[in-house]
């Protein structure tokens, strides 16, 4: 028959687009969701494999877009570009948190917030594929309204700024040194040049950060994540092994087994740190694209890649805290990379601190392109809503790239350490994107939509991840400021 449309190869893709579609996403949502909880007046990839042919659908009404076939990451490549997300500079504060909070709270917290994270994650996974939502910001629109995506936009904005702002705080104390510490360069070569820490950093930005930065996709950098996780695997082993040795030679001090409730400081301490380590889990800004870029993806595949993850993290933050706290005691720095610069009192002390400080800075050099890649993507959905993707417009993705590293770059001279850093988003953006908006997600689409509605425990789950993360927000906030007005007085 005449058609204006040629053939299409049979396991391929494509996107149909209606062309008078309603700008006004909210006012679509009950035609968004149908029975099968399917979107299905929404622009939607189709897998011409399924096609019924029998559907009566004109597509001449249709805009045709034709795409790829889903040839992305696999299984390994999600794991390590999601455990990259994850482990990034929040493992350097937890010692600090087990000096604060005892070896068995520090513990039982860290696996606690661990499977919460976890289930959230499914959660999201979940309402997101439901929905056929291609980003975070949007299943929260879809879930709650404009206003709540650009909220949850913000906050992926914040805290993806603060984390990589951190990054390179802990590059410039690593290299440079700082007040209390010696840096890596100056062990090795004396006073030079590379004293001027802000010199530095910039040089390590432009030389090794930018070019990894501009790469459109996040399966690019897969294999990058996969060297990350391999060196934050080693700065473990290593902790661990350290202090495995010192244990058994007998030349660790007794560790805290519990919080210490004796002072008004210790206390603020104690609200201030529980953010910390919840701010150490938040990966769910990078799901989407990940999940978007998943070979052969489905919610229960991504459920496996996140399980997988969660174990994975869970190990290393554990022995990581606990290493670093019996190594270091009651000196345990809020950055424990910067105690590596003193002898560790057992043979090889100089060598095993270079491996652990130049690695971990090799480590961070990697995680910081993943972590911008949903930074520069938030941003332009924000401040470009409705324009072709970025994949599309590499113009607009370096100019953005540029205009991003530089504010990152001036952020990291502007914040003292990166204790101040992470207090502030633990409290704030990371417990929102970790747990406040994923339990509203699943609370308020349930409710609208019968076909995705929650067990009891589900139910539960969600109620209670929403009433702790108020908690520990509310918390962290005042300890936050009472701790700031200590300071000053």
């Amino acid at each position: 028959m005449d058609s204006n449309y040629s053939a299409i190869p049979k396991g391929s893709f494509v996107e149909l687009q209606m062309q008078n579609e309603p700008h006004d996403f909210r006012s679509q949502q009950k035609s968004l969701l149908s029975d099968d909880g399917n979107r299905v007046n929404h622009p939607k990839v189709i897998d011409t494999d399924d096609v019924d042919t029998d559907v009566d659908v004109d597509l001449d009404d249709c805009t045709l877009v034709l795409s790829k076939p889903n040839s992305g990451s696999g299984v390994s490549g999600a794991v390590f570009n999601l455990t990259t997300t994850i482990i990034g500079a929040g493992i350097m504060a937890l010692p600090a948190t087990m000096k604060v909070l005892g070896i068995v709270l520090g513990i039982f917290l860290i696996i606690l917030i661990g499977i919460l994270s976890e289930i959230s994650v499914e959660m999201l996974i979940r309402f997101a594929v439901s929905c056929k939502a291609r980003s975070y910001g949007e299943v929260v629109q879809i879930a709650m309204g404009r206003t709540a995506r650009v909220l949850s936009e913000i906050c992926i904005i914040v805290n993806n700024a603060g984390v990589l702002i951190v990054y390179l705080i802990i590059m410039g104390d690593v290299m440079s040194g700082s007040v209390r510490h010696i840096g890596v360069f100056d062990q090795w070569l004396g006073h030079g040049f590379w004293d001027h820490r802000k010199l530095l950093v910039l040089a390590v930005m432009v030389v090794f950060l930018a070019p990894l930065c501009v790469l459109d996709r996040i399966d690019s950098l897969s294999m990058t994540s996969a060297a990350s996780v391999a060196l934050a695997v080693v700065f473990v082993v290593v902790c661990f092994a350290v202090a495995f040795i010192k244990l058994i030679e007998g030349k660790i001090e007794a560790p805290r087994m519990s919080p210490d409730f004796g002072s008004k400081m210790a206390i603020l301490d104690l609200l201030v740190v529980i953010p910390i380590m919840t701010n150490a889990y938040v990966c769910h800004f990078n799901v989407q694209p990940i999940y978007n870029e998943l070979e052969g993806r489905s919610p229960q595949k991504m459920n496996q890649v996140g399980r997988i993850t969660t174990v994975l993290c869970v190990v290393v933050y554990a022995s990581t805290a606990i290493s670093g706290y019996l190594l270091f005691g009651k000196d345990t720095e809020g950055d424990v990379l910067t105690n590596f610069d003193r002898n560790l009192g057992i043979r090889f002390s100089t060598a095993l601190n270079y491996i652990v400080r130049v690695g971990y800075i090799l480590h961070l050099v990697l995680v910081f392109p993943v972590i911008h890649f949903s930074l520069r993507q938030t941003v332009d959905n924000l401040v470009f809503e409705g324009s072709a993707p970025l994949t599309e417009s590499k113009k607009r993705s370096l100019a953005l790239t540029v205009i991003l590293l530089a504010l990152i770059y001036i952020g990291s001279t502007m914040i003292p350490n990166i204790w101040t850093a992470f207090k502030f988003t633990g409290a704030t953006t990371a417990v929102s994107l970790g747990f406040t908006f994923p339990a509203l997600i699943a609370l308020r689409i349930s409710q609208q939509e019968e076909s995705m509605s929650l067990s009891r425990v589900e139910k539960f789950l969600s109620w209670l991840m929403l009433i702790l993360a108020m908690i520990v927000s509310i918390a962290g906030i005042i300890g936050n400021i009472y701790t700031i007005q200590s300071s000053s007085e």
